[in-house]
């Protein structure tokens, strides 16, 4: 008579491949991201707080620590509270204009028309072209940008210019969210166009919309580029902003202690604007 033995189950392993654990995989995966963060942003920001808390300046290098005498200094500057008020206009007048051109852009791609998909693809060139293109000759150029009011809508509508095709595929992916068989029932009771996209749409697609608009706030605000290729500041302070200050303040004056005092106030104003909107998009999920 042939005994059958108890099946013994195999003892598991005591140490598995490191591989195979889900948080050993995911802690390195996202290192290179977190390093990328760390030394990108967090070493010059540390370097900055360093530089606003001294007297340094590229002909006395010695760090001598000066408090908060320098922040008190910018504040009491009239040029810097111009500065701060041009990069309010510049960032949350582009950034209007832009939702505006994206969200209409949005609504004609929507639409089925001969040549869609090249349209689809030709709107993302304002990402992909270099922000200075020589299409008119200084000599035949309007001057534009030799009137202060006229020098900081022309900025404006260039910033909006690069960041609309982003408001168009923001708005492009919140109205394709939107269920279909809501429309159809919105329609069914008597919604027009606008009813339907005012009423029903964009308070669908509001969070998404934040989101996007909390990234080109920080993307602009931070932004010189603009300004320094089409106007210098100029004429007489009119179209400055912080970056650019801080630039013209750190970089090309030497004076890295206030320099870096002026770029540090993007920070708190920053920090506000999004908590700000974070708390906006958080009351709004639906």
């Amino acid at each position: 008579m042939v005994a059958i033995a108890d099946s013994v189950p195999k003892p598991t392993a005591r140490f598995r491949f490191i591989l195979d654990r889900r948080d050993v995989f995911g802690s390195i995966m996202v290192a290179p991201a977190i390093l990328y963060v760390l030394l990108l942003v967090g070493v010059p920001f540390l370097m900055a707080v360093y530089y606003s808390l001294s007297a340094y300046t590229i002909y006395d290098p010695s760090w001598r620590f000066v408090g908060i005498s320098n922040f008190v200094d910018v504040v009491e500057n009239p040029v810097f509270r111009q500065t701060l008020y041009n990069t309010f206009i510049f960032t949350f007048g582009s950034q209007f204009l832009g939702l505006i051109l994206g969200k209409f852009g949005a609504l004609l791609l929507l639409r089925p028309f001969r040549g869609r998909k090249i349209v689809r693809a030709l709107v993302i060139l304002p990402w992909a072209v270099p922000i200075a293109l020589g299409i008119v000759t200084r000599s035949a150029a309007p001057n534009w940008l030799g009137t202060p009011h006229l020098a900081m809508l022309s900025v404006i509508v260039v910033n909006a210019w690069r960041f609309f095709p982003f408001a168009i595929v923001i708005f492009l992916a919140g109205i394709t969210a939107v269920p279909q068989d809501v429309l159809d029932a919105a329609t069914a009771d008597g919604a027009g166009f606008w009813r339907r996209n005012y009423q029903i749409i964009m308070p669908m697609i509001l969070p998404i919309v934040a989101i996007g608009l909390v990234f080109g706030i920080v993307f602009t605000f931070t932004d010189l580029s603009i300004v320094f290729l089409m106007t210098m500041g100029g004429p007489v302070g009119a179209t400055s902003v912080l970056g650019f200050a801080g630039f013209q303040t750190g970089i090309n004056s030497g004076d890295v202690a206030h320099g870096a005092a002026i770029s540090l106030f993007m920070l708190p104003v920053l920090l506000v604007v999004v908590v700000a909107m974070l708390r906006f998009i958080r009351r709004r999920e639906i």
